[in-house]
C-alpha cells in the first residue's frame, strides 16, 4: 500500500511538474535573452486562463484547442509591453532594480485592470472530462492532467528544438550572447527582445489554460504562478530552457510527495525547502546556467 501511494504520488508530482516545466520556460526564455525577470509572469497565464474561460463559456470551445488563441493573444500582449515599457529601460540601461519594479507594477495593473472586468468572484470549470479519470495497475490518472502534461511536454520540446535548429532560435541564442556582435551579422536586436517576449508571454498563456480544468480561476492567482515559474527557473539553471524542464519536474514531485508525507498546508513549504537545498548544493541549479 505504502509502494502504491508513493506512485501515485510521484506520478502526480510528474504531471503537474510538465505545467510548470512550461510555464518556467516561458520565463527562462525571456531571461536568457533579455535578462530580464519578469514579475508579471503569471498575471500573463492568468489573463490566459481567463481567455480559455470565456472562450468555452461562451463558445464552448474545447480548452485544449483555445491554446491556439490564448497563444498568439498573450504572444501580442507580451510583445506590446515588451516594446512600450520594458524596451525605454533597457535602452537607458537602468538599473536590475528599475526592470523588477516596472514587470511588478505591469503584474499589479494586469491584476487590476481583470478585477474591474470580470470581479473577484472565483470561477471554476467543470466538464466530465475535467474530473474524469483512468486506473492502471491501481494508479488513479487523472485525464485532464495527463492531456495537459502531454501538450505540455511536447510544447516544450518543440521550443527547445526550435532554440537549437532553427533561424529562428539562432537568432534569439546569438542576441542572447552578444546583442551588439549579433547586429553584426544582420541580427536586429530590438525585434528579437520583442519576439522573446512574446513568445515567452505566449507559453505563459499556454500553460494558462492548460491548468484552467485542474485550477480555480480569480484575478489573483497570477501571483502564485509568477513564484513558481522563478523558482522552476533558478531551479533548471537561469536562462535554461532545458533546465526548466527539469526545474518543473523536482518542483512537481517534491510538492507531491511532500503534500502526502507531510500535510498538504505544506505542499508548498516543501517545493521552497527543495528549492534552498539544491541551491544549497548547486548554486547555477540542476543542469546550470545558460542561455539555452
Amino acid at each position: 500500500m505504502g509502494g502504491q501511494v508513493f506512485l501515485q504520488s510521484t506520478l502526480n508530482g510528474l504531471l503537474l511538474g510538465g505545467l510548470y516545466a512550461l510555464i518556467g520556460a516561458g520565463m527562462s526564455l525571456i531571461f536568457g535573452v533579455l535578462r530580464v525577470i519578469n514579475l508579471a509572469h503569471g498575471e500573463m497565464l492568468m489573463v490566459g486562463m481567463y481567455i480559455t474561460f470565456w472562450l468555452f463559456t461562451l463558445f464552448n470551445l474545447n480548452p485544449y484547442v483555445s491554446v491556439l488563441i490564448s497563444f498568439p493573444a498573450l504572444c501580442l500582449l507580451g510583445a506590446a509591453i515588451q516594446r512600450f515599457l520594458v524596451a525605454p529601460i533597457l535602452r537607458k540601461n537602468a538599473p536590475e532594480e528599475n526592470q523588477l519594479l516596472l514587470t511588478m507594477g505591469v503584474g499589479l495593473g494586469i491584476t487590476e485592470v481583470v478585477r474591474l472586468l470580470f470581479t473577484a468572484n472565483y470561477r471554476t470549470f467543470s466538464t466530465p472530462f475535467a474530473t474524469a479519470t483512468i486506473t492502471v495497475l491501481g494508479i488513479s490518472i487523472s485525464l485532464a492532467l495527463l492531456t495537459a502534461f502531454g501538450i505540455a511536454l511536447g510544447i516544450s520540446l518543440l521550443l527547445y528544438t526550435v532554440l537549437l535548429k532553427t533561424d529562428l532560435g539562432r537568432s534569439l541564442r546569438a542576441t542572447a550572447q552578444d546583442k551588439d556582435a549579433a547586429s553584426l551579422y544582420g541580427i536586429d536586436g530590438n525585434r528579437t527582445y520583442t519576439l522573446a517576449f512574446g513568445i515567452g508571454s505566449g507559453l505563459a498563456g499556454v500553460a494558462g489554460s492548460l491548468l484552467l480544468p485542474i485550477f480555480y480561476l480569480s484575478p489573483t492567482v497570477g501571483g502564485a504562478f509568477t513564484l513558481k515559474a522563478f523558482i522552476v527557473t533558478v531551479l533548471g539553471g537561469m536562462g535554461s530552457v532545458l533546465g526548466a524542464l527539469v526545474g518543473g519536474l523536482t518542483l512537481g514531485v517534491a510538492e507531491s510527495l511532500g503534500a502526502v508525507y507531510v500535510s498538504t498546508a505544506y505542499r508548498d513549504v516543501i517545493g521552497y525547502l527543495v528549492f534552498i537545498l539544491v541551491l544549497s548544493l548547486r548554486p547555477s541549479g540542476l543542469v546550470g546556467r545558460s542561455r539555452f
